[in-house]
Formats: structure tokens, sequence, C-alpha cells
């Protein structure tokens, strides 16, 4: 895995054509508006693709997408002056989404791995269309994507086909997030709307470009979130008195999982050095033999969190190189149906990754409500409130974690174990991973929410440690958190803006890299 610091690292220019796109490359267009450009080598691929349609659109036996039509009616054949509208047909009748506007990102993400579908060559596009495509993305001209539409094959067929409308001057789009009409949003930029010609508008709409936008998304966010969760772990083992011990090196490689490793070592690294630890180590003086599964067995679940996500990657690095098209023109310019629009590979992992952030948020609001019981809390006052009875401290803090993680459990229900035919039984099997990936972004940005809950609460209950000081790196992590919203103990005050502030933090990174002022890079 990356470094946080790679991970948010500026792109001013990503390049399409020599090498796939990386993941980190994918956040930094769809959130950081990175350029991009095409090399001449793919601009060389994509013109020669073209001449293979073209070709094919003057045979006399039917060629799929170019001169018949689609899905169900794959056996009709359409004369050539219908081509042209066979085209804006496609596009038209198959931008039927519907419900509440997809965020910006992933539309742009979306967008880029559209682009880079295109410029392998594979699929036969015009480069006047691709040059227009590549335009929308350079000028911040996102195409209204709704909620609805995509069931996961033939690709996310509704969004694609939205983006592809505002390519022949229709549909809606968003500028500096404001919705208009295209054809406004075109004029303005300078821009011309192009005809779409054979097996152009197949080749806008049919892959799996939605839901591996929104992969890259959660794999970066989790990437940033786990290593969190070891932080926040850290600081509630110190501030609960439990103890490093369990987390020795040795021990962790009695089960030998890379995950496991890394997120141990991370715990050491934060906890190194705590006066509230060292406060306790005296076996005579502390009376407990080991701790509760949450903290004891935090390098096992996160660490097994870290090993699945390392999976999804692996998943998303294979569908970044992959060219998704059907039918597909081949190295040795044939024109090939076949089913790799199919979404299973990243539906799975969208699926696995919803369920890895419910028990890393379960286990994490486990560690709160310990903070918060007098009974478990070892000698803290009743749910860190500052006037136990008068002030109610952090009580509901813990129900807003507890709601969210109840929320992530349903979330973690699989979406690619559904299927519904569709397209009159020929597209009778279908991976739903669109929706599994629309659930993964609740998911973890709700697991953002409860991890900070966790670090809110830990940083008042170290606080409550007085005059006993933490580690440096959970000092650290606590003064970014005062930066945003005060920690410390007192009268009860506005602790849903408190949360929410910090939340912003978290969500950046900034735990972690304040943590790594001290640690230096963690895993």
């Amino acid at each position: 895995m990356p470094h946080l610091a790679d991970l948010d690292a500026p792109h001013t220019t990503v390049r399409l054509g020599d090498r796939p796109l990386t993941v980190e490359e994918v956040v930094a267009v769809a959130r950081r508006g990175a350029r991009v450009e095409i090399s001449d080598a793919a601009w060389e691929r994509v013109r020669a693709s073209r001449t293979v349609v073209e070709d094919l659109a003057e045979d006399t036996v039917a060629h799929y997408g170019v001169s018949t039509g689609f899905g169900a009616l794959a056996t009709t054949h359409i004369p050539h002056e219908k081509r042209t509208q066979l085209q804006r047909s496609l596009v038209r009748s198959h931008a039927a989404g519907m419900g509440d506007p997809v965020e910006e990102e992933v539309v742009r993400a979306l967008m880029l791995l559209r682009v880079q579908t295109l410029a392998t060559g594979r699929t036969g596009i015009r480069e006047e269309t691709l040059r227009l495509y590549l335009a929308l993305l350079d000028h911040g001209i996102t195409p209204l994507v709704r909620e609805y539409g995509s069931l996961g094959c033939s690709g996310d067929l509704a969004p694609l086909a939205h983006c592809a409308m505002v390519l022949i001057g229709e549909g809606e789009v968003l500028v500096d997030g404001a919705p208009q009409p295209a054809a406004e949003a075109l004029a303005a930029a300078g821009l011309h709307p192009v005809v779409l010609h054979e097996k152009e508008g197949l080749a806008l709409i049919n892959g799996t470009d939605g839901m591996l936008g929104m992969l890259c998304l959660a794999i970066h966010d989790l990437h940033v979130q786990l290593t969190t969760a070891d932080i926040a772990c850290a600081m509630s083992v110190e501030g609960l008195l439990g103890t490093d011990d369990v987390f020795a090196e040795d021990l962790q490689a009695l089960r030998p999982h890379p995950g496991q490793a890394q997120s141990a070592a991370n715990l050491r690294a934060v906890l190194a050095g705590s006066p509230i630890r060292e406060s306790h180590r005296d076996p005579h003086a502390c009376t407990r033999v080991q701790d509760a599964y949450s903290l004891r067995c935090a390098p096992s679940v996160h660490g097994a969190a870290r090993d699945t996500l390392a999976h999804a990657r692996r998943v998303a690095d294979a569908e970044l190189a992959s060219a998704v098209d059907n039918p597909v023109i081949t190295l040795d310019g044939r024109v090939e149906s076949n089913g790799n629009f199919h979404g299973a590979p990243v539906a799975y992992v969208l699926d696995f990754l919803a369920i890895v952030a419910a028990d890393v948020a379960s286990m994490s609001e486990r560690r709160t409500d310990r903070f918060l019981d007098v009974s478990r809390s070892h000698g803290l006052p009743p749910f860190l409130a500052d006037d136990p009875g008068t002030d109610s401290g952090l009580m509901i803090a813990q129900y807003t974690a507890a709601g969210m993680v109840s929320e992530m459990k349903r979330l973690a229900a699989p979406a690619s174990v559904d299927s519904i035919p569709s397209s009159a039984m020929q597209e009778d099997h279908v991976s739903m991973g669109w929706a599994g990936a629309r659930k993964l972004r609740r998911s973890v940005d709700a697991l953002t929410r409860v991890l900070t809950v966790e670090l809110v609460t830990a940083a008042r209950g170290i606080a409550l440690r007085a005059p006993l000081q933490p580690a440096a790196a959970t000092a650290a992590v606590i003064a970014e958190l005062d930066s945003l919203a005060s920690t410390d103990p007192g009268p009860d005050r506005d602790l849903g803006r408190d949360l929410m502030a910090c939340a912003t933090t978290v969500r950046d990174g900034g735990p972690v890299l304040a943590a790594e002022s001290v640690t230096g890079p963690l895993h």
C-alpha cells in the first residue's frame, strides 16, 4: 500500500495510453481536477481501430453494434441511412437514469475510465468523439448522472449513457456545481457536439467505469481510515489503561498475516513512550490479566481488513488495465463479441469492502462504549461527563456511532448475489455492481464518522488521566482535533458541531499525518 503522502500527492497531468491508470491517478482527476492527456501512440491506435470499423460498415455481413440493433434486437439489420439515428437512439434510450444526482467526483472518475478504455484502440471510437470527451474533463463540464439505472452488466449503461448524451449536445451537466443544459455548457466552452457514427454509441456506454471509479475512491479512503483505526485503537488502549504487550512483534508473527503485522506495528509506534502506559506496567500494581477483545484483538481485525483491501486493489489494478467493450476490436483487427463487461470481479470486492468497513466500525464503537461505562472505564467518570447527572458528556455520541454501525451492517448485505434478468432474457444474469458501489460509499463515510467519535472520546478520556501524559504521537493527534473543536472535558456544549468539525480532518487524514509527525510513516 502507498503512503498517505503518495496518495495525496498532486497530479497536475495524468497521461493515458502508455500504461494503465493507478488508483491514485483516478482520485487526482476525480477530486482534484488533474488534467488528462492522451499519448501520441494511443491516438494512432484509436485511428487504426476506427479504420477497422469503417471497413466493416461496408460489409454485407451483419456486425453487432456496427450494422445491427442491440441486446435482444441484435439480429435486426440496420441500413446505412439509419445508422447515425441508431447510435443517437441508443444513447437517448439508455439515458434512463432516475433519482438524485450522483456526486461529481464519481462522474469524473467514470468519465476518466471511459476515456482510458476508448484510448486503448479496442473500441473503434472516432478521434473527434474522444477529443470531445477529453475536453469535458478538462473544462470541468460534468454530466448529470442519476442514482438509479445500472445493473452492472452490460456495464454501467444508464450512467454512461447520460455522459454520452452530453457529447451529442443533449442532457444536463454541472458546471461549478450548478446544473445547466449540456448544449449551453458546450457552447460557453467553445466546444461542438458530435454526430455519432457506427459503433460509437456502444463504445461510449458499455463498461464497468462507474463501479470501478467508486471502487478506486473507496480504496483510497479506506487506506486512510484503516490507518486511522489503528491510531484510534492505540488511543483507546492508552485511555482505558490497556496493555500494548499483546502487540509485540514476536506474538503477532505467530499468525503471519501481512495486514496483522502492519496494524500491530502501527499500534506499537503510536503508543511508544506513553507515560500513561508506563504508569501501570508493574504487574503488582495492575491486576488485570488481559484486555477485552476490542482492544486486544484489534490487529487481527484491522489486519484482516487491510488484507481484504489489498485484494481489492489487485482487482482494481487488473480492471484499470482492461479494455471493456462489446464488441471489441482485437489486436489483430477482428471485431468480436465478448462478456468482459460483466461487473462480477468489481462487484464482489465492493461487497467485501462493505463487510470490512462495518466490522472495523463495529469494533471501534465497542471501544468507545467502554470509555463511557464506569464498570469498564477503570476510574473515569460516567460518560466522561464534567458533572455527571447535570452533564451527559459523550453519552449520545455513542448512540450516534451505534446508529451508524447498525446501518453499516445492513449495507454489508451483498448486492452481488442478486440478479434480475433484463433485455428480454438476453441479459439474464447481472452483477449489481453499481448498487454495491453506492452502498459502499455510504459505509465508508459512516466508518469515518464512527472513528471520529472514538478519537474524540479517547482524547477526552486521556485528558481525564491527568496529570499523567499521553504518548507524543497521541498528543499530536489530540492537538490536531483540538485545532477544530475542543476535546477537553468540561460542561456540555454543542457536541454535534464538535464531532462534525473533527470528522473533516479525519476524512482528510489529519490524525494520520499528525501521528506520523512523531512516529514517521505508518503502514
